[in-house]
């Protein structure tokens, strides 16, 4: 535990400042993305990536993403392709990792890369991120900031319930826009889509002119997110439900009558910056949680994939 317990810094100069420099001294610092709050550790600093692990309680085969402020920073650490350059025009800044082959001397300690010659590396578009990389001026390895497997967080008080107490602050810059995760891309051969995200599949097709081939169940931990059980409440998670069944809670999607609506409207963009927020939410309540369809297409496939190992099973 932290002696002095979790500094909550405020989203200006002097709270990024701060941040930067507790950074620097090897703490860990919870700070908002686009997507959903990351929990940053300098990706150099084997100590401070290992108490990443330890705040998390993350399984130390499951690797990381190294944030950097631009795609210039990003090739000092991997080897760059044009598939990477291509994808990085299209959609950096923005919610798309890109795991590639390390470059020699690149420095990341291996507890990021879980031992493996590939760094997935993104530039995140959210201001504050942006701002506090630059003043870091380095590689910053930041998974999400809530107990591993646990439901994703997109406010800052969605940290503190998971990890006050274990990190040096928390950077509050509001509620994050995306709601998800980033799209993993992996370019150390075929691409291939790692995990889905903020970014659509159908779109990244377009700028690379390929189909990606896709990570399946069983298949060696390459990317984050991977895990078959992740993302979960406390409680059950029940996917397709038309209806209540016991003493469910509904969370709803479309003009369903519900007790938490991702998106009354159908809108998916909507529903994946909502999704975290309303599964915390309804965890709060101690009952089961049921889930109404919600369409693949789109953001939908990486909803879904988030519910999906939501309700998995689970070690006890």
């Amino acid at each position: 535990m932290i002696p002095n317990g979790t500094e909550y810094l405020s989203a200006d100069p002097s709270g990024i400042a701060q941040a930067a420099d507790l950074l620097r001294q090897g703490l860990l610092v919870a700070f908002p993305t686009e997507t959903v709050y990351g929990l940053g550790g300098d990706a150099r600093n084997g100590e401070a990536v290992a108490s990443i692990y330890a705040a998390k309680g993350r399984p130390s085969f499951n690797p990381l993403i190294a944030h950097v402020a631009s795609a210039e920073a990003a090739r000092r650490f991997v080897q760059w392709s044009g598939q990477a350059e291509k994808l990085a025009d299209a959609f950096w800044p923005g919610p798309l990792s890109l795991v590639l082959p390390l470059r020699d001397g690149h420095g990341v300690s291996s507890l990021v890369t879980a031992g493996l010659d590939t760094l997935a590396v993104r530039v995140p578009a959210h201001p504050m991120a942006r701002a506090l990389l630059e003043a870091v001026d380095g590689p910053v390895a930041a998974p999400s900031a809530n107990p591993s497997g646990r439901i994703s967080p997109t406010t800052a008080e969605h940290v503190r319930e998971g990890l006050d107490g274990r990190i040096a602050a928390i950077l509050d810059d509001g509620p994050c826009g995306v709601g998800l995760e980033s799209t993993i891309v992996g370019l150390a051969g075929e691409p291939a889509l790692l995990r889905p995200g903020g970014v659509v599949l159908e779109d990244i097709e377009a700028v690379l002119g390929t189909e990606l081939h896709h990570h399946k169940s069983g298949d060696l931990l390459t990317a984050p997110g991977q895990l078959q059980s992740h993302y979960a409440p406390d409680a059950s998670v029940r996917l397709n439900a038309q209806s209540r069944q016991g003493d469910e809670v509904l969370l709803g999607f479309g003009p369903v009558e519900c007790d938490e609506n991702l998106s009354a409207e159908g809108n998916l963009i909507e529903a994946a910056a909502n999704l975290f927020a309303a599964l915390h939410k309804l965890d709060g309540s101690g009952r089961p949680i049921a889930v109404t369809p919600i369409p693949e297409n789109g953001l939908g496939a990486a909803i879904n994939d988030r519910l999906r190992r939501a309700a998995a099973p689970r070690d006890s």
